[in-house]
Protein backbone atom coordinates (compact mmCIF):
# COMPACT_ATOMS: atom_id res chain seq x y z
CA UNK A 1 0.00 0.00 0.00
CA UNK A 2 1.19 3.50 -0.88
CA UNK A 3 0.27 6.78 0.81
CA UNK A 4 0.36 10.01 -1.18
CA UNK A 5 1.24 12.53 1.53
CA UNK A 6 0.62 15.62 -0.59
CA UNK A 7 -1.97 16.12 -3.33
CA UNK A 8 -4.40 18.86 -4.35
CA UNK A 9 -6.90 16.68 -6.16
CA UNK A 10 -9.75 18.84 -4.87
CA UNK A 11 -8.48 21.64 -7.14
CA UNK A 12 -10.25 22.86 -10.28
CA UNK A 13 -7.90 20.79 -12.46
CA UNK A 14 -9.83 17.71 -11.29
CA UNK A 15 -13.28 19.22 -11.35
CA UNK A 16 -14.65 16.94 -14.07
CA UNK A 17 -12.98 13.61 -13.31
CA UNK A 18 -12.00 13.44 -9.65
CA UNK A 19 -13.90 10.16 -9.15
CA UNK A 20 -11.94 8.51 -11.95
CA UNK A 21 -8.68 9.96 -10.58
CA UNK A 22 -9.40 8.47 -7.16
CA UNK A 23 -10.33 5.12 -8.69
CA UNK A 24 -7.04 5.01 -10.60
CA UNK A 25 -5.17 5.81 -7.40
CA UNK A 26 -6.96 3.04 -5.53
CA UNK A 27 -6.34 0.59 -8.38
CA UNK A 28 -2.61 1.40 -8.09
CA UNK A 29 -2.61 0.57 -4.35
CA UNK A 30 -2.70 4.21 -3.23
CA UNK A 31 -5.07 3.75 -0.30
CA UNK A 32 -4.56 7.04 1.57
CA UNK A 33 -4.17 10.59 0.20
CA UNK A 34 -3.27 13.60 2.33
CA UNK A 35 -4.89 16.84 1.10
CA UNK A 36 -3.23 20.11 2.20
CA UNK A 37 -5.40 23.22 1.90
CA UNK A 38 -4.45 26.39 -0.03
CA UNK A 39 -6.66 29.19 1.33
CA UNK A 40 -10.27 30.04 2.22
CA UNK A 41 -11.29 29.69 -1.41
CA UNK A 42 -10.41 25.99 -1.53
CA UNK A 43 -11.91 24.85 1.79
CA UNK A 44 -15.33 23.84 0.44
CA UNK A 45 -13.95 21.62 -2.34
CA UNK A 46 -11.43 20.12 0.10
CA UNK A 47 -14.07 19.22 2.68
CA UNK A 48 -16.57 18.02 0.09
CA UNK A 49 -14.00 15.56 -1.23
CA UNK A 50 -13.19 14.38 2.29
CA UNK A 51 -16.90 13.89 3.01
CA UNK A 52 -17.34 11.89 -0.19
CA UNK A 53 -14.26 9.69 0.40
CA UNK A 54 -13.56 9.74 4.16
CA UNK A 55 -11.48 6.54 4.15
CA UNK A 56 -9.28 7.67 1.26
CA UNK A 57 -8.92 11.45 1.59
CA UNK A 58 -7.44 13.05 4.72
CA UNK A 59 -7.64 16.87 4.89
CA UNK A 60 -5.21 19.39 6.33
CA UNK A 61 -6.06 23.01 7.14
CA UNK A 62 -3.74 25.93 6.45
CA UNK A 63 -2.86 29.00 4.42
CA UNK A 64 -0.39 28.52 1.55
CA UNK A 65 2.39 31.15 1.49
CA UNK A 66 1.57 32.26 -2.06
CA UNK A 67 -1.91 33.17 -0.81
CA UNK A 68 -0.46 35.45 1.87
CA UNK A 69 -1.01 39.14 1.11
CA UNK A 70 -2.02 42.29 2.96
CA UNK A 71 -5.25 40.69 4.24
CA UNK A 72 -3.57 37.53 5.52
CA UNK A 73 -4.93 37.94 9.04
CA UNK A 74 -8.47 37.41 7.75
CA UNK A 75 -7.29 34.22 6.07
CA UNK A 76 -5.71 33.06 9.33
CA UNK A 77 -9.00 33.65 11.11
CA UNK A 78 -10.58 31.20 8.66
CA UNK A 79 -7.85 28.64 9.36
CA UNK A 80 -8.35 28.99 13.09
CA UNK A 81 -12.14 28.74 12.70
CA UNK A 82 -11.98 25.49 10.74
CA UNK A 83 -9.42 23.92 13.06
CA UNK A 84 -11.90 24.46 15.88
CA UNK A 85 -14.88 23.21 13.89
CA UNK A 86 -13.74 19.96 12.23
CA UNK A 87 -11.13 17.27 12.58
CA UNK A 88 -7.97 17.64 10.50
CA UNK A 89 -4.82 15.55 10.26
CA UNK A 90 -2.35 18.42 10.15
CA UNK A 91 -1.77 22.10 9.46
CA UNK A 92 -0.74 22.77 5.89
CA UNK A 93 0.26 23.75 3.42
CA UNK A 94 2.22 26.47 5.22
CA UNK A 95 5.67 28.01 4.83
CA UNK A 96 7.51 30.64 2.84
CA UNK A 97 7.78 31.06 -0.94
CA UNK A 98 10.23 33.65 -2.27
CA UNK A 99 10.44 32.30 -5.82
CA UNK A 100 7.84 34.59 -7.36
CA UNK A 101 7.84 37.62 -5.08
CA UNK A 102 9.43 38.88 -1.87
CA UNK A 103 6.89 41.68 -1.34
CA UNK A 104 5.10 39.92 1.51
CA UNK A 105 8.07 38.23 3.16
CA UNK A 106 7.26 39.68 6.60
CA UNK A 107 3.62 38.68 6.26
CA UNK A 108 4.63 35.15 5.16
CA UNK A 109 6.92 34.85 8.17
CA UNK A 110 4.18 36.02 10.53
CA UNK A 111 1.58 33.70 8.96
CA UNK A 112 3.97 30.75 9.09
CA UNK A 113 4.84 31.28 12.75
CA UNK A 114 1.18 31.80 13.69
CA UNK A 115 0.13 28.57 12.02
CA UNK A 116 2.93 26.65 13.72
CA UNK A 117 1.52 27.86 17.03
CA UNK A 118 -1.94 26.68 15.96
CA UNK A 119 -0.48 23.27 15.12
CA UNK A 120 1.09 22.99 18.55
CA UNK A 121 -2.16 24.10 20.17
CA UNK A 122 -4.10 21.37 18.36
CA UNK A 123 -1.27 18.80 18.61
CA UNK A 124 -1.04 18.43 14.83
CA UNK A 125 1.91 17.97 12.43
CA UNK A 126 2.73 20.65 9.86
CA UNK A 127 3.39 20.37 6.12
CA UNK A 128 5.90 22.98 5.01
CA UNK A 129 6.23 24.64 1.61
CA UNK A 130 9.81 25.80 1.00
CA UNK A 131 10.78 27.57 -2.21
CA UNK A 132 13.91 29.72 -2.36
CA UNK A 133 13.44 30.11 1.39
CA UNK A 134 15.18 27.29 3.24
CA UNK A 135 17.06 29.48 5.70
CA UNK A 136 14.00 31.62 6.44
CA UNK A 137 11.86 28.54 7.07
CA UNK A 138 14.54 26.67 9.00
CA UNK A 139 15.12 29.60 11.36
CA UNK A 140 11.45 29.81 12.33
CA UNK A 141 10.99 26.05 12.75
CA UNK A 142 14.15 25.84 14.85
CA UNK A 143 12.91 28.66 17.08
CA UNK A 144 9.46 27.09 17.44
CA UNK A 145 10.67 23.52 18.00
CA UNK A 146 9.88 22.68 21.61
CA UNK A 147 10.14 18.92 21.25
CA UNK A 148 6.50 18.49 20.21
CA UNK A 149 6.58 19.89 16.68
CA UNK A 150 6.58 17.37 13.82
CA UNK A 151 5.99 17.52 10.12
CA UNK A 152 7.23 17.29 6.55
CA UNK A 153 9.42 19.53 4.43
CA UNK A 154 7.21 19.09 1.36
CA UNK A 155 8.82 18.65 -2.07
CA UNK A 156 12.30 18.62 -0.59
CA UNK A 157 14.93 19.57 -3.15
CA UNK A 158 17.83 20.76 -1.00
CA UNK A 159 21.35 19.44 -0.54
CA UNK A 160 22.72 16.88 1.93
CA UNK A 161 23.44 19.54 4.56
CA UNK A 162 19.87 20.85 4.41
CA UNK A 163 18.50 17.31 4.54
CA UNK A 164 20.43 16.65 7.72
CA UNK A 165 19.16 19.90 9.24
CA UNK A 166 15.58 18.80 8.52
CA UNK A 167 16.17 15.41 10.13
CA UNK A 168 17.85 17.00 13.15
CA UNK A 169 14.71 19.09 13.64
CA UNK A 170 12.71 15.87 13.86
CA UNK A 171 11.04 16.35 10.48
CA UNK A 172 10.54 14.12 7.45
CA UNK A 173 11.52 14.75 3.84
CA UNK A 174 8.68 14.74 1.29
CA UNK A 175 10.00 13.18 -1.92
CA UNK A 176 8.02 13.45 -5.16
CA UNK A 177 8.35 13.52 -8.91
CA UNK A 178 11.52 15.62 -8.96
CA UNK A 179 13.51 12.56 -7.87
CA UNK A 180 12.69 10.94 -11.25
CA UNK A 181 13.96 13.87 -13.32
CA UNK A 182 17.21 13.50 -15.25
CA UNK A 183 20.29 15.50 -14.27
CA UNK A 184 19.10 16.34 -10.77
CA UNK A 185 21.09 15.86 -7.57
CA UNK A 186 18.15 14.80 -5.40
CA UNK A 187 18.82 11.07 -5.84
CA UNK A 188 22.24 11.42 -4.19
CA UNK A 189 20.72 13.41 -1.35
CA UNK A 190 17.98 10.83 -0.81
CA UNK A 191 20.56 8.03 -0.86
CA UNK A 192 22.38 9.70 2.05
CA UNK A 193 19.24 9.66 4.22
CA UNK A 194 17.79 6.59 5.98
CA UNK A 195 14.38 5.72 4.51
CA UNK A 196 12.75 6.10 7.92
CA UNK A 197 13.02 9.87 7.37
CA UNK A 198 11.17 9.86 4.02
CA UNK A 199 7.56 10.03 2.88
CA UNK A 200 6.32 9.92 -0.72
CA UNK A 201 4.12 12.52 -2.41
CA UNK A 202 2.89 13.69 -5.79
CA UNK A 203 1.91 17.35 -5.30
CA UNK A 204 -0.80 16.63 -7.90
CA UNK A 205 -1.63 18.27 -10.25
CA UNK A 206 1.98 19.55 -10.32
CA UNK A 207 5.45 18.00 -10.77
CA UNK A 208 4.48 14.89 -12.69
CA UNK A 209 7.18 12.21 -12.51
CA UNK A 210 8.92 10.62 -15.46
CA UNK A 211 7.39 9.10 -17.61
CA UNK A 212 4.34 11.37 -17.13
CA UNK A 213 6.10 14.74 -17.36
CA UNK A 214 4.06 17.27 -19.30
CA UNK A 215 0.79 15.72 -18.13
CA UNK A 216 -1.37 16.61 -15.16
CA UNK A 217 -0.06 14.77 -12.13
CA UNK A 218 -2.33 12.53 -10.06
CA UNK A 219 -1.99 10.26 -7.05
CA UNK A 220 -1.79 7.06 -9.12
CA UNK A 221 1.57 8.27 -10.44
CA UNK A 222 3.21 7.96 -7.04
CA UNK A 223 4.16 4.46 -8.11
CA UNK A 224 6.84 6.00 -10.36
CA UNK A 225 8.28 7.87 -7.38
CA UNK A 226 8.28 4.65 -5.34
CA UNK A 227 10.04 2.78 -8.14
CA UNK A 228 12.77 5.42 -8.38
CA UNK A 229 13.26 5.47 -4.61
CA UNK A 230 13.52 1.67 -4.65
CA UNK A 231 16.33 1.94 -7.23
CA UNK A 232 18.14 4.53 -5.11
CA UNK A 233 18.11 2.31 -2.02
CA UNK A 234 18.45 -0.93 -3.99
CA UNK A 235 15.42 -2.46 -2.29
CA UNK A 236 12.00 -3.62 -3.47
CA UNK A 237 9.10 -1.29 -4.20
CA UNK A 238 7.13 -3.24 -1.60
CA UNK A 239 9.69 -2.37 1.07
CA UNK A 240 9.65 1.29 0.04
CA UNK A 241 5.86 1.27 0.28
CA UNK A 242 5.85 -0.40 3.69
CA UNK A 243 8.43 1.90 5.27
CA UNK A 244 7.23 5.21 3.81
CA UNK A 245 3.59 4.38 4.48
CA UNK A 246 4.37 3.56 8.09
CA UNK A 247 6.24 6.88 8.36
CA UNK A 248 3.15 8.68 7.02
CA UNK A 249 0.73 6.78 9.26
CA UNK A 250 2.77 7.60 12.33
CA UNK A 251 3.09 11.28 11.47
CA UNK A 252 -0.52 11.93 10.46
CA UNK A 253 -2.02 9.34 12.84
CA UNK A 254 -4.02 7.55 10.20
Amino acid sequence: MLIDTHAHIYSEEFLHDVDEVLQRAYDNDVKKIILPNIDSGTVKRLLDLNDAYPHLCFPLMGLHPTSVSADFREELEAVEYWLGKRSFYGVGEIGIDLYWDRTFLKEQQDAFRYQIKLAKLHNLPIVIHVRDSFEEVYTIVQEEQDGTLQGVFHCFSGDKSEAQKVIDLGFLLGIGGVVTFKNNQLAEVVKSVPLRHVVLETDAPYLSPVPKRGNRNESAYIIYVAQEVAKIYDISVREVAEITSENARRLFRI
